[in-house]
């Protein structure tokens, strides 16, 4: 079982969103994620989600919120629990991430972009701003097959 936080920070209505292309056997490459990482020993979600924002753009956050947890089952991968985060505050400037390219993404584009499709799904309830909420999501190799939101079944 793996731990893990994302993060979607947001500036002047766009979202700084990761694309995974710098890689080899990720996962998640070739699709645009948010930002964030494996919690490390001893990490709180959010020791993990600063520390991981920090080292994969440069920036500090000063405005941040955790939002849900979304559980990924699949029948490829870990059972991985993220936690999941927005800010809306952060110092610094970016640096280069060395897991792939970082872009501002304004919020009509976020739709057309490369994802997992249950990523859809999670992003949706964070711009509606629905309260703290629990996501599962159930994949077969990248095929989203269920979708289970605060335990009611909506795919």
């Amino acid at each position: 079982m793996i731990n893990s936080t994302l993060c979607y920070i947001e500036k002047d209505g766009k979202y700084l969103m990761l694309h995974r292309v710098k890689k080899e056997n990720d996962a998640n490459r070739d699709k645009w994620i948010g930002i964030g990482g494996k919690f490390e020993d001893k990490e709180s979600p959010e020791d993990c989600i600063l520390r991981e924002t920090k080292e994969e753009t440069g920036l500090s956050l000063t405005s941040y919120k955790y939002r849900g947890i979304v559980t990924f089952v699949s029948d490829k991968w870990e059972t991985e629990y993220m936690h999941l985060f927005t800010a809306n505050g952060f110092s610094g400037e970016l640096i280069e991430c060395d897991e792939g390219e970082l872009e501002w993404i304004s919020r009509e584009k976020l739709d057309s972009i490369p994802k997992w499709e249950g990523d859809k799904i999670f992003l949706d309830l964070l711009m509606k701003e629905v309260p703290f909420f629990s996501l599962k999501l159930r994949y077969e190799g990248e095929n989203l097959r269920e979708a289970v939101l605060d335990g009611k079944k909506i795919l």
